[in-house]
């Protein structure tokens, strides 16, 4: 079958407007792609720029350093106040006891806390205590005795032992009162613990 040149015009023309409009679409999508592009890439690039450089980065990780130093020193510190805390309640609770088996009575317990001593080149923690007890004098004695016997780091720094004067006066007194001042002693003493690394 043989096409009239017309017929060939028309068809040529047909395929060309057909080109013509596919081109045309295919520019048409790739140009909003190309502008849904351009619109992800400002905003990549402007997140970019939020995000922080390697200088700030530098300057996070040694804040982050410090502040890690610091917790670790203060998580130290409290393990440090908190083996003190222990180490109080169970030399209170031996205080009294001994001071039952010797007769005589704690009246006052105070501490400072833990104290660090070196000695013969070895770091040592002390827990420091001062106590004030009374009664008789031979007892006084006796719970002194029986402490440095219960602990053996223990170390006894000062002792005063107070017995009060009676005049003729007072004791007329005393036999009309019945309260009397005794005898009483203010010990001040350091247990000594190592803590190894």
């Amino acid at each position: 079958m043989k096409l009239s040149k017309t017929a060939l015009l028309f068809l040529a023309i047909g395929i060309f407007v057909i080109l013509a409009a596919w081109l045309g679409m295919s520019y048409y999508q790739q140009g909003q792609e190309q502008s849904q592009l351009s619109e992800e890439l400002s905003l990549v690039q402007l997140r970019l720029k939020k995000l922080p450089t390697q200088e700030q980065f530098s300057s996070q990780q040694g804040e982050l350093e410090s502040r890690l130093a610091k917790a670790e020193s203060q998580l130290k510190s409290a393990k440090a106040s908190l083996y003190w805390f222990l180490q109080s309640i169970e030399a209170s609770d031996l205080f009294f006891e001994l001071a039952e088996a010797s007769q005589v009575e704690v009246t006052d317990i105070s501490s400072p806390g833990l104290v660090t001593k070196t000695l013969e080149e070895v770091d040592l923690s002390g827990l420091s205590l001062t106590v004030t007890v009374e009664g008789d004098v031979p007892n006084l004695i006796d719970f002194i005795y029986k402490w440095t016997k219960e602990y053996p780091t223990g170390v006894v720094e000062s002792v005063e032992i107070i017995v009060p004067e009676e005049t003729d006066e007072e004791a007329e007194e005393e036999e009309i009162e019945t309260e009397e001042e005794r005898p009483s002693a203010t010990v001040n003493l350091l247990i000594y613990t190592y803590e190894g690394d």
